[in-house]
Formats: structure tokens, C-alpha cells, sequence
């Protein structure tokens, strides 16, 4: 009988303490405010099939590369650092893209129809607005 008790008195303890631990986990879990700051090299928000659709990255100094690591045809020229931020479309391609670099910046507008664009472009103290329609043919607006 005394053993029985016991038993029961170690159960009851047990529980106690299983139930004191799941409170304070379950607490300190809990989000107690915003955090101040988010750091990170890049962000990327995803749709419900896991494409990017928009992301936001420092791109280091270096020669022009594609997304697959090759050396664009811009390859041997140097580009500044750069902070991009691209929206992209379903398909995969960047509808709008903004970059700013020392040495200026700029924004990109795509059309639904390649070639058709928009690139407004602040660099080396000079502005410029470049419009291209369908047909590919680019008209560039100076002051």
C-alpha cells in the first residue's frame, strides 16, 4: 500500500513539473515585440509555387555575370557595388528593377511585350529617360 502511494506522489510530481516546463517553452517562444532591425544579404519573397517574386540584394563589385555564373558580353568591364530591388513577373522575368550604385542609379519599367521598356537613369551627373516600344526601337529624352 505504501508503494502504491508513492507511485502516485511521483506521478503527480512529474506532471507538475512536465506542465511547469511546457508553460515556460510555450512563453518564451511567444514573439514579445518587433524586432528593431532585420539583417541579411538578400531577401526574397516567394509565391505558393516557390518562385521569386521579388527580391532585394547587395550585389558585390565585380564583372557582369548572368544568374547562371557566366561572364555577360559586359564581362570585362568592372561595375560597382550595387543594391537592387527586382519585381518579378510569373514567368520569371524582372517586371521592375531599381539600382543604386555610387555612381548613380536608375529604374527599369518592362512592358508585357519584349522589347517594350522604360529605364529612368540618374549617372555621373547626367539624367536621361529612355523609352522603348514594341518595335525595339529606343527614343532617349536628355535635358
Amino acid at each position: 500500500m505504501k508503494a502504491n502511494r508513492t507511485i502516485w506522489v511521483l506521478t503527480a510530481i512529474n506532471v507538475v513539473l512536465v506542465g511547469f516546463v511546457i508553460l515556460r517553452e510555450a512563453r518564451s517562444v511567444r514573439a514579445d515585440g518587433v524586432a528593431p532591425v532585420l539583417r541579411g544579404q538578400k531577401l526574397e519573397i516567394i509565391d505558393t509555387q516557390g518562385r521569386v517574386r521579388a527580391s532585394i540584394q547587395v550585389i558585390p563589385e565585380g564583372p557582369a555575370r548572368r544568374t547562371d555564373g557566366s561572364l555577360t558580353e559586359h564581362g570585362t568591364k568592372k561595375f560597382p557595388e550595387a543594391v537592387v530591388l527586382r519585381l518579378i513577373r510569373p514567368d520569371g522575368r524582372p517586371s521592375v528593377k531599381m539600382a543604386t550604385t555610387e555612381e548613380g542609379s536608375g529604374l527599369d519599367l518592362s512592358g508585357g511585350t519584349d522589347p517594350a521598356y522604360l529605364v529612368l537613369s540618374a549617372q555621373g551627373g547626367e539624367t536621361s529617360i529612355t523609352l522603348t516600344n514594341k518595335n525595339g526601337k529606343p527614343q532617349v529624352v536628355k535635358p
